[in-house]
């Protein structure tokens, strides 16, 4: 046999093997990943029930969620701790930081994007609502009618990317530290209106007795709720994010929380109406 024909024959195999070996190392690291991962530390937005909140008797947080969290923690065979961990701008810091591995519960903003990945398909769906004092209402049908009027939200919020640019270009939106300042002030006439979700600042009112203030039929925008990941986590790999995916898509066919948030809800009254 020639020397050139043996040479090309011996590099071709070589290269083969290269290639066996580094395909065989990835699928080991994915699978490495997946069982170095014992424990997912989430958190998220305390303040927003039925979806989720906190109570001074606990750690953990509760709700809608938490319930969903704690059914894919056993279809994944991976615990999922949600604790609470501050107001929701600090639970955002800290998974940027890589100090809690997932947000459970998240609106898509791009700026986000920059230290968290986004897991497909949504958990839930929620509404965010214009919320006016009743003895004080103006005619709202698109956000321009906002324009003239004095808001107020809640800071470290996002309604959408959308809304989120307008908002800041065209509206005069107060931010304040929590929902409860935010419909007190409300309540109290010292803005013209709320920015937030129907269905937590519902439960606020409720806890708060706050019965003077109503919401617009015309929603501000639907959002979709995101299980995010830190890109800093050591649990934040593809094989696991695929398994969480392909858990969702069956809750998903299963209207699994529609169930969970009609339960979280029930939960929120009687837990008001306890002393």
């Amino acid at each position: 046999m020639k020397l050139l024909p043996l040479i090309i024959m011996l590099s071709s195999v070589l290269t083969l093997s290269a290639f066996a070996s580094e395909a065989d190392s990835v699928l080991n690291t994915s699978s490495n990943e997946t069982a170095s991962c014992k424990l997912i530390r989430a958190s998220g937005n305390a303040e927003y029930p039925p979806y989720l909140w906190h109570s001074d008797k606990s750690v953990y947080l509760h709700g809608a969620i938490a319930m969903l969290l704690k059914e894919l923690s056993q279809e994944i065979n991976t615990e999922i701790e949600l604790v609470y961990s501050g107001p929701w701008g600090r639970v955002q810091e800290d998974v940027a930081a890589g100090r809690i591995d997932m947000i459970a519960g998240a609106f898509f903003t791009l700026p986000r994007t920059h230290y968290m990945d986004y897991i497909y398909p949504d958990m839930m769906l929620t509404k965010t609502a214009v919320w006016m004092n009743t003895k004080n209402p103006f005619p709202y049908t698109q956000w321009k009618d906002l324009k003239s009027y004095h808001g107020v939200t809640v800071i470290n919020n996002s309604f959408g990317q959308e809304f989120d640019e307008y908002a800041k270009q065209q509206l005069n939106i107060e931010e304040v530290a929590s929902l409860d300042q935010g419909l007190r002030m409300l309540s109290a006439n010292r803005v013209d209106y709320l920015i937030y979700e129907e269905n937590p600042g519902k439960a606020y009112a409720q806890k708060l007795s706050v019965n003077n203030l109503q919401t617009m039929p015309i929603e501000i925008t639907r959002q979709k709720l995101y299980l995010t990941m830190s890109k800093k986590s050591p649990c934040n790999s593809p094989s696991l994010r695929a398994k969480i995916s392909k858990t969702l898509n069956k809750f998903i066919q299963e209207n699994r929380a529609e169930v969970l948030l009609k339960r979280a809800h029930a939960l929120w009254a009687n837990k008001q109406q306890t002393p």
